[in-house]
């Protein structure tokens, strides 16, 4: 009966649906980080690009980090896949990022959140349904914001800026 309990358990183990805290990343400076790591804290995450017009959103995610960085962890994905407006290196990024607007938030190394290459993390946040919509990135900066347990809350699409209310009210909760 053990056995069979045993192995119960192990095919439910295995069949379950993944979550964020499964996932792990690079950081920009090569440090493996595990989303795990993250239990408690509500996730803001966003594809970034240093090329875009969108660019300056990156002022205002460290102005919300500054802010409710206690409660939130904001980490941006620089990608390349939209319009190669982010051809810089990881080295390069980073020091944009830094030189530009004093981002301190967490930065990835470069993946791509598109396509056959897509990075396991995004091919699993472009699947979630539960928000206002679902499936590939259209555009840089792109945010998804997940709960303290780990459950997508929205989807904002890159004209949301980050300081917006849509986004703000949830962390104020």
């Amino acid at each position: 009966m053990i056995f069979v309990n045993t192995i119960l358990l192990l095919a439910a183990m295995v069949s379950a649906a993944p979550s964020i805290y499964d996932f792990s990343f690079t950081s920009i400076d090569g440090e493996e980080i595990s989303m795990a790591d993250f239990k408690g804290k509500n996730i803001l995450i966003v594809n970034t690009a240093s090329k875009c017009g969108y660019t300056g959103q990156y002022k205002d995610l460290q102005a919300l980090h500054e802010q409710y960085g206690k409660d939130l962890v904001i980490i941006g994905f620089p990608a390349n896949n939209f319009g190669a407006q982010e051809p810089g290196s990881n080295e390069e990024i980073q020091g944009f990022c830094e030189r530009n607007y004093g981002v301190t938030f967490l930065l990835s190394e470069k993946v791509d959140v598109k396509g056959e290459d897509i990075a396991p993390l995004f091919k699993y946040l472009t699947s979630l349904e539960g928000a206002e919509f679902t499936g590939e990135i259209a555009w840089n900066f792109e945010k998804f914001l997940i709960d303290k347990d780990g459950n997508l809350v929205q989807r904002y699409r890159s004209k949301v800026n980050p300081l917006s209310d849509e986004i703000v009210q949830y962390l104020k909760k």
